[in-house]
């Protein structure tokens, strides 16, 4: 893969970056700005090397036209303060003003373009459409970096197009991503842990097919719990339940069985009346949920203590450990304790440790935990799932 130093000198050369700036946004404040942060080193080094910074990226799902509640202004904002450094804001993605201000840009100016999904085209399915949308972006521009991991699995016009339109490189933040999950792919120290989590076993299919068959322990918790309990023939009241992957999770737990692979489920769930903060609720054996007072009612919303004490056990004696998706809801403190329980012995053990990205990288800063804490975290955690898939990515496989 190309990376950064095959574009030779960049000095005075306008350089497009396609930066991951979806951050999560409350009322127009920054909730959580660690993908901000994740982008710095590139752009420092940019910077540095008297580049004429165009940053672009998307934040939330618009519906292909300008929504003011998914503009990038904060992040602009934020950005400046991280860098102790200017970060020009242009209102538009395309345009005479944004192509007015980036013909005015100077060695180690930074510009920051609103929302490129506020133009319908850098999600088409039609090419011609993502590639005549690309070729504006570019005009102007000398080279182009790529160094948003959340989006290289989107064939998408600001990351593949664009790609083959500008000499390209990936930058400092997508060369990272991709060492890491190299690590977890190609010869892993082990013993070799995956903790599973989120709300759908749909969503993790893929994973856990192409996982089953290279990692040492399987840890499933978080919603996608509840199929895997029921296939095994306990009854899981109101909690999540996807009835009709029944029979794949019968088959991952045989397949498991016969190479030998160890498939932790918990043994202990923390069941509510309700979800919402204010529920009442107890913690029950996870083969006897409907044993709650809640009866047919309670809805599983965590994994127990003795199941998050099993997990951590489990991870304090590996080796890798890759983490995606969390517990139990998180969001809540009553429903938060398995996701802690969790993030906490990533941090204590001496494996090498992945947080996964997405809600598992927003749980662990939500909880109070640093950065620092784990081995890394991942800035994209579909991405990440993807890769793990065995799948090719299209904003990687263009830099090759």
């Amino acid at each position: 893969m190309r990376i950064i130093d095959t574009l030779g000198s960049l000095r005075a050369k306008t350089v497009i970056v396609r930066v991951d700036l979806n951050v999560p946004l409350s009322d127009g404040v920054i909730t959580d700005d660690g993908r901000i942060r994740a982008s710095l080193t590139t752009i420092r080094e940019l910077k540095d090397a008297g580049a004429k910074l165009v940053l672009i990226s998307h934040l939330g799902r618009p519906k292909g036209e300008p929504d003011p509640q998914y503009s990038l202004r904060p992040v602009a904002e934020r950005m400046a303060e991280l860098l102790g450094a200017p970060v020009e804001f242009v209102p538009e993605t395309i345009g005479d003003a944004a192509s007015a201000v980036i013909s005015g840009l100077s060695e180690g100016d930074i510009v920051l373009r609103e929302n490129l999904r506020f133009n319908a085209a850098e999600t088409s399915k039609n090419p011609d459409e993502r590639l005549a949308f690309a070729q504006r972006l570019a005009t102007g521009a000398d080279a182009f970096v790529s160094d948003g991991f959340g989006v290289v699995h989107r064939q998408q016009a600001s990351v593949f197009e664009l790609a083959q339109i500008l000499p390209s490189a990936a930058g400092r933040l997508v060369a990272a991503e991709l060492e890491v999950l190299q690590r977890l792919t190609v010869d892993p120290a082990r013993p070799y842990a995956v903790v599973l989590g989120g709300s759908k076993v749909s969503d993790k299919l893929g994973v856990i097919s192409h996982l089953i068959e290279r990692v040492d322990t399987l840890l499933i918790g978080g919603g996608m719990v509840f199929t895997f309990l029921k296939a095994q023939g306990h009854a899981v009241a109101s909690s999540l339940l996807e009835e009709d992957q029944l029979d794949t999770v019968r088959r991952y737990l045989a397949d498991a069985e016969r190479r030998g692979v160890q498939i932790v489920l918990p043994t202990d769930i923390v069941v509510a009346e309700k979800f919402g903060a204010d529920a009442a609720f107890e913690t029950v054996p996870a083969d006897a949920i409907e044993s709650s007072r809640f009866g047919a009612s309670g809805l599983g919303l965590d994994i127990g203590p003795q199941s998050a004490a099993a997990f951590a056990q489990v991870i304090a004696e590996s080796k890798t450990v890759f983490w995606n998706g969390p517990m139990g809801v998180f969001e809540i403190d009553a429903f938060a304790s398995g996701t802690r329980t969790v993030a906490q012995a990533l941090t204590d053990t001496s494996g090498f440790t992945v947080v996964g990205g997405g809600d598992s990288a927003a749980a662990v800063r939500a909880l109070g935990f640093s950065d620092d804490q784990f081995g890394h975290i991942s800035t994209g955690g579909g991405a990440s799932l993807e890769y793990l898939e065995g799948k090719t990515l299209p904003g990687l496989e263009v830099l090759a």
